[in-house]
């Protein structure tokens, strides 16, 4: 899915964009928005490749992304990554 088509079927597409760059305990409101969004790792995925400095991307602030970057900064593809997880936790192999 490209970067345009994720976003059309963001949760916060109808949300104004000031709702998603705010400070402090804000910012857990404005990750709500992220809940139950259908396209959150798409979201998570373009902050994370593109290391966007600001606002709330997939449910996660620019303070948790910064953090994750500087635990794992072997990845060079975030997209594949999450995309790796998300297939396995839909599709258990059986044991």
């Amino acid at each position: 899915m490209t970067s345009g088509e994720w976003m059309e079927s963001a949760a916060c597409r109808s949300a104004e964009p000031d709702e998603l760059f705010v400070q402090g305990a804000q910012q857990n409101r404005a990750k709500t928005l992220c809940h139950g969004c259908l396209v959150r790792t798409e979201c998570l995925a373009e902050a994370l490749d593109n290391r966007i400095e600001f606002g709330v991307w997939g449910g996660m602030t620019e303070r948790e992304r910064r953090t994750l970057l500087r635990r794992r900064p072997d990845i060079t593809s975030w997209r594949a990554v999450l995309e790796e997880a998300r297939q396995a936790y839909e599709h258990p192999k059986a044991s």
